[in-house]
């Protein structure tokens, strides 16, 4: 059965998978970063995680409230819990320097495994998408993971706002 699943995967999917450890691989080492492109993994996993709400959930009434409520948790938690002295901006040159680390490949992971496994339970069981548990978890995991995402842009943000607003006029 493992192999069907693995088999009737869309290429696609592991075109994907493998931008994502590429991208986890760059983000689990210091680096300097424009502010732009520490924008690009947050919102292709916001995406990804409303197109596996929408199209698996899409006429569940709590899925949406869910998700907002633990993006909203994990975007909080994330914002207290990054030292914002891991960051540092240098507007002058519109880049941020970032520390290694190996949290956002286990996020993006996250994402995927939760995404993939949701599209096969789905496909194996249909009538899960009735099951209030199962939606409200799964809306969950992703708005933890999408907050996390959150959190973190957001500090890098007000990081990269807070050294431009130090430069000499």
């Amino acid at each position: 059965m493992l192999q069907q699943i693995v088999v009737n995967t869309p290429v696609w999917v592991w075109a994907l998978l493998a931008f994502l450890v590429y991208r986890g691989v760059l983000a689990s080492i210091d680096r300097e970063t424009s502010l732009k492109k520490a924008f690009i993994i947050p919102v292709i996993m916001l995406l990804l995680s409303i197109q596996g709400i929408v199209s698996g959930f899409g006429d569940s009434l709590a899925a949406g409230p869910v998700w907002l409520a633990f993006l909203a948790g994990g975007t909080m938690l994330t914002w207290l819990m990054v030292d914002p002295g891991t960051l540092r901006a240098h507007p002058e040159r519109g880049m941020i320097a970032v520390r290694g680390s190996w949290t956002p490949m286990v996020l993006m992971l996250g994402i995927f495994l939760v995404k993939y496994v949701v599209a096969v339970m789905l496909v194996m069981h249909p009538d899960l998408r009735q099951q209030a548990g199962f939606v409200a978890g799964v809306c969950a995991l992703y708005g933890v993971f999408n907050g996390i995402f959150i959190g973190k842009l957001l500090r890098i943000v007000a990081a990269y706002r807070a050294g431009a607003a130090a430069l000499p006029a």
